[in-house]
């Protein structure tokens, strides 16, 4: 069993998942498998194109198993990311989006750094290319951890909004050429990452419900990926670094609908393990049963 289990979801996106898919090929960390969940239309599915086949080939090739499902019907996207989660089995998870360039070194950093800190998840914010002329000055309040990366217990109404804005656009390039020295990888605080390039612990992950909760959202919804980091942060701690590496292909969306947002059942959740607990918590009567007297 490989250390590392590269979950990715794609739909509809033959060329980003070849980018993705050759990214791989090139990491300095090698031990890793790739599970593979395709909602392509079937008329459409491009697991059997040459473009992806090729990729698979040289993966496993180079002694990673690749599993590739066809997971119709499509559902949502949280629940297309826990049917990945329960087809893994490796200490790690690493959630990667089919839109997204990998540079080299990602994977090894991000292992280096969660072996290191022992948290729920640690990710790469990926960053628009096509924004490296627009300085946001005003964006880039980054709160780094100087410490050892902890739990953060914040209630629902106290959520850092204004962490989130420090990865939009190009800041974490602008970023990592103002912080990052001689190769060294900085840590900082986050309110959520998105789900692009997220390395996660998968007990940890699955411990919290990972994205069990699909089902009481619309098939269209977003912040799949943040709810589930809200909870880990939550319990056990999380972050994102630089330098990020991860770069966005600026393809269309494939979820144009974002009216519901799963960020909303955070504080459901918060209230109902609470009350888990509670009712856990209680001595329970003991029920009498009738002895049985021996004639």
């Amino acid at each position: 069993m490989a250390l590392v289990d590269v979950l990715i979801p794609t739909c509809g996106r033959k060329t980003g998942l070849a980018v993705v898919l050759t990214s791989l090929i090139g990491q300095t960390s090698t031990d890793f498998d790739v599970i593979i969940s395709d909602q392509t239309d079937e008329a459409q599915s491009c697991l059997q194109s040459i473009e992806i086949d090729t990729r698979v080939r040289t993966l496993r090739w180079h002694g990673h198993r690749v599993t590739l499902h066809r997971h119709l019907p499509r559902r949502a996207i949280g629940e297309q990311r826990q049917f990945l989660l329960n087809q893994s089995q490796a200490r790690y998870v690493y959630v990667v989006d089919d839109d997204v360039l990998l540079v080299p070194t990602v994977l090894e950093r991000l292992l280096s750094v969660i072996e290191q800190e022992r948290r729920g998840f640690v990710g790469t914010a990926a960053t628009g290319l096509s924004f490296l002329k627009d300085v946001r000055p005003d964006e880039q309040q980054i709160e780094l951890w100087d410490g050892p990366v902890c739990a953060e217990p914040f209630a629902p109404e106290s959520i850092l909004q204004e962490r989130h804005r420090v990865n939009n656009a190009a800041n974490p390039l602008h970023l990592e050429q103002r912080l990052v020295r001689h190769g060294e990888t900085v840590r900082y605080k986050i309110a959520w990452i998105g789900g692009a390039s997220v390395l996660y612990d998968r007990a940890e992950l699955v411990s919290e419900g990972g994205f069990s909760w699909w089902n009481r959202l619309p098939p269209e919804h977003a912040g799949e990926a943040a709810v589930a980091q809200f909870i880990l942060i939550h319990d056990y701690g999380g972050c994102a670094i630089l330098p990020s590496g991860t770069y966005h292909l600026g393809l269309p969306t494939t979820n144009s609908n974002r009216q519901r947002n799963a960020t909303e059942l955070f504080g459901r959740i918060l209230v109902e393990r609470a009350e888990d607990s509670f009712t856990n918590a209680q001595p329970q009567a003991k029920s009498l049963i009738p002895m049985e007297i021996a004639p």
